[in-house]
């Protein structure tokens, strides 16, 4: 598989296994010429396997804007439900911080529903704290989901 091929396949089982946990759709992705997948790789995404197969992801979208270029989003967070506990998004989340201070990042920022228990625990033990709350963040089948913004300052 390409570096396409395998970002369509993990984005499209994160979309279609959790769709309450992103703000896209399969719907708005499954289609998409594979130009458009090439260009969503702009932003670097990290990629976990497991006997060539590829288990869960962690995007990185830095701040264009010269006076924000120090900040970075983490987006399209998802490990196969099957590999959850095993260490695998804390490992995606090391690799993605490494990179992220080594191109001059200071700080990751991220957006997690407020419904997803699990994926906040995860964000704090890993040194993000909240900095705000963005009501109905987004619509999933008509229900209101809040967000929760989260951030973590990298060390030097």
């Amino acid at each position: 598989m390409d570096e396409i091929d395998v970002f369509r396949c993990i984005r499209l089982e994160a979309l279609s296994r959790e769709p309450s946990s992103f703000a896209s759709r399969f719907e708005d992705w499954v289609n998409l010429p594979d130009e458009e997948w090439r260009q969503r790789l702009n932003n670097p995404v990290f990629v976990a396997f497991l006997n060539d197969q590829p288990i869960g992801m962690m995007g990185l979208a830095r701040h264009r804007p010269s006076k924000m270029a120090h900040r970075a989003a983490l987006i399209s967070v998802y490990v196969r439900k099957s590999q959850r506990g095993t260490g695998i998004a804390e490992n995606l989340l090391n690799a993605v911080a490494d990179y992220a201070r080594s191109v001059g990042v200071l700080q990751l920022e991220l957006a997690v529903s407020a419904e997803n228990p699990a994926a906040l625990c995860f964000y704090r033990r890993h040194g993000f704290v909240e900095a705000g709350r963005i009501p109905c963040g987004f619509l999933h089948d008509d229900k209101e989901i809040d967000e929760v913004a989260m951030v973590r300052r990298l060390s030097r």
